[in-house]
């Protein structure tokens, strides 16, 4: 190991480019989970960066007397134990912004699959039943005149939002405060929202705050022609009570990008005929995933330098440097 160059953790499964850019412009040291069983204390002792995508306890936290900064793949770090880093003055970051977009047009996407079928009639082209049964069934469900309720109205669901709008659709949303940059109908209770939209786009962080936030009796209020987006995390929904409310029809139909126990989909929800069903694809392009990667590292970069992050999480602002 180099002496003048600080020591970069790759804890568990990592972005190859991450890995590339870390090995190139640091020490680099390989586990494969976020073990401190897995490094001698000489080593934790060295210790200054942690890159990862997996859980990063406090107790893992605790074991790396010298560690400075934590960089995240994601802009979902519930994984990351970032109150408790805030204690150590750990810097913890995350990679908003440069997913948005991305995020967001797959969201309009799943919304489209999901209430036009086009999966389904797309199989059922290849299938051959366009030659052998006629054309495919008109769709129950359309896009026109929708009611948008949007739980989450962050960077990326105002993204969502934007482009739900430029559709010519009545855009609601559901915050903690409501915000004063947007003309958007907020709604201070998510069950209120529900009753009075249509379509809820489910794009909150996971975590305490909001898990299984969207339960039967939001369900219920969303109605019988209720679509339900799901693009965030998993745990917010209550996945036994829209297995219950799509097959009773409490609801019209849903479209999952996330679930609660990844990749293990219920196969009472894969055997739904009103699911639309992704593999947690919402920001999974090439160039997206690149710049998540370029983000993660920068991020090191800056803070090891002794320069402010580039994207604290909000756990950790308070002692930013440039807060400072």
């Amino acid at each position: 190991m180099s002496a003048d160059r600080a020591v970069v953790l790759l804890a568990g499964k990592v972005h190859p480019r991450v890995r590339e850019r870390v090995e190139a412009e640091f020490d680099a040291l390989s586990i494969d989970a976020a073990d401190a069983g897995l490094l001698s204390d000489e080593t934790r002792n060295r210790i200054r960066g942690v890159a990862a995508a997996t859980r990063i306890s406090a107790e893992f936290i605790d074991s790396l007397p010298n560690l400075e900064v934590i960089a995240n793949f994601g802009v979902g770090y519930d994984a990351v134990d970032a109150a408790h880093a805030a204690t150590r003055k750990v810097m913890v970051t995350n990679t908003p912004d440069v997913l948005s977009d991305e995020v967001a047009d797959t969201t309009v996407g799943l919304l489209l699959n999901t209430v036009r079928e086009l999966p389904k009639a797309e199989a059922y082209l290849r299938a051959g039943r366009w030659v052998t049964e006629g054309a495919y069934p008109l769709t129950s469900l359309t896009l026109r005149g929708r009611t948008i309720g949007i739980f989450g109205l962050g960077r990326i669901g105002l993204e969502i939002a934007r482009r739900l709008e430029a559709f010519g659709l009545s855009i609601h949303y559901h915050t903690r405060t409501k915000r004063s940059d947007v003309a958007y109908t907020w709604h201070e209770k998510l069950i209120d929202m529900a009753r009075a939209v249509d379509t809820l786009v489910v794009i909150v962080p996971g975590g305490a705050a909001t898990e299984n936030a969207v339960n039967a009796d939001v369900l219920a209020a969303l109605g019988e022609q209720g679509v339900l987006i799901s693009v965030g995390r998993g745990s917010t929904i209550d996945e036994p009570a829209l297995i219950s409310a799509l097959a009773d029809r409490t609801i019209a139909a849903a479209g999952l990008d996330v679930f609660a126990d990844e990749p293990n989909v219920p196969q009472a929800l894969l055997d739904l005929p009103n699911a639309c069903l992704l593999p947690h694809v919402a920001s999974a392009s090439v160039s997206t995933r690149n710049g998540m990667a370029d983000l993660v590292v920068d991020n090191l970069r800056e803070w090891l330098a002794g320069r402010p992050a580039i994207t604290p999480v909000p756990e950790c602002a308070s002692f930013d440097r440039e807060a400072g």
